[in-house]
């Protein structure tokens, strides 16, 4: 245990190490995709493709379990013979609800395909974004705060989003409310008013980077 912990604390040692070697910085890529219409659009479009999918599937289920219902109330007076096509009907019902679960849902299934179809080309222009600012701004890393990627704190000294919003064209940074957002998605992001790199406005609007 005592050496598991010794290893745990070299690796953040060396992370450490290797972030204060390197330039960079944070976005949130979710709030970016937030004010981005198009992005808007494709998901709604893609919500709407798996809410029929999801629709179909229960619809399928929903069979499985009427005819299971028949059989049970039907099976005293069925025959052997009946009872094996009876269940077999069921087992049947059954795998074709699971492969068409998998078809929509399982990997790479229709559901990605549709996402990549719709969203995905919106998603490479923010990519492209980010690519532009990290070559403008000299970074060497660009980390997405919104992803799974856990962030307990993050000065907002070093948060890029307005930029890659300006290499979008989206802008209008002054409805900005990051840290309500922020904290709604789990992410503690606090801006210490005695830090004289930050400047607080009335909607908690954070300034850009110093570079």
């Amino acid at each position: 245990m005592k050496t598991r912990w010794l290893l745990l604390l070299l690796q953040l040692v060396l992370i450490t190490h290797s972030l204060s070697a390197q330039k960079w910085g944070y976005m949130d890529m979710e709030y970016v995709t937030g004010k981005m219409p198009d992005y808007q659009k494709a998901q709604s479009e893609l919500d709407k493709f798996s809410e029929r999918w999801a629709k179909e599937i229960q619809d399928k289920y929903a069979e499985i379990d009427r005819l299971q219902r028949l059989y049970q109330a039907e099976e005293v007076l069925l025959t052997d013979e009946m009872k094996r096509k009876r269940q077999q009907e069921i087992n049947d019902k059954e795998r074709e609800a699971r492969e068409y679960n998998n078809k929509i849902f399982g990997f790479e299934g229709l559901l990605f395909q549709k996402k990549k179809e719709i969203v995905k080309p919106i998603t490479d222009q923010v990519y492209k974004a980010v690519e532009r600012v990290c070559r403008q701004r000299r970074l060497d890393m660009l980390i997405d705060k919104s992803s799974d990627f856990v962030v307990i704190y993050s000065n907002p000294v070093h948060d890029y989003t307005d930029y890659v919003m300006d290499e979008l064209g989206l802008g209008g940074n002054e409805d900005k409310e990051k840290s309500n957002k922020t904290n709604a998605g789990g992410v503690n992001t606090p801006a210490p008013a005695t830090k004289p790199s930050v400047t607080n406005t009335p909607n908690n609007k954070t300034t850009k980077p110093k570079q």
